[in-house]
């Protein structure tokens, strides 16, 4: 049964943000046991960042981009919500920040290719 609400731009808005929280949450753990690889050695960590190299971790990274500035995005949506007096255009706000994360995150693989 779909709920007619789950269609309203806003519900999207909140989904996709708590989906991007979700996924930086996920991912945190892993960058953090990255970054401790540098206790195993210089030659451990130099395996790790030539493996980084990678296409695929790039087009990971890229995604990763796009969850923060989609989360970051939300997040400024969210306080305008809370701050600022309620008008119609505020529907909008959801698909500006979903574009504007799009966009920040092709910039950052043109940028890391």
């Amino acid at each position: 049964m779909i709920r007619p609400h789950r269609n309203h731009p806003l519900w999207w808005a909140f989904a996709l943000h708590r989906l991007s929280g979700l996924a930086l949450a996920v991912f945190l753990p892993l960058h953090f046991l990255v970054l401790g690889t540098v206790l195993n050695g210089e030659a451990a960590l130099d395996g790790i960042l030539a493996w980084t190299d990678s296409g695929l971790v790039k087009l990971a990274e890229m995604g990763l981009v796009f969850f923060l500035a989609l989360h970051m995005l939300g997040g400024l949506r969210l306080l305008a919500l809370e701050f600022l007096p309620w008008r119609d255009w505020q529907a909008s706000l959801a698909a500006v920040a979903g574009s504007l994360a799009l966009v920040v995150s092709f910039a950052f693989l043109f940028n890391a290719i």
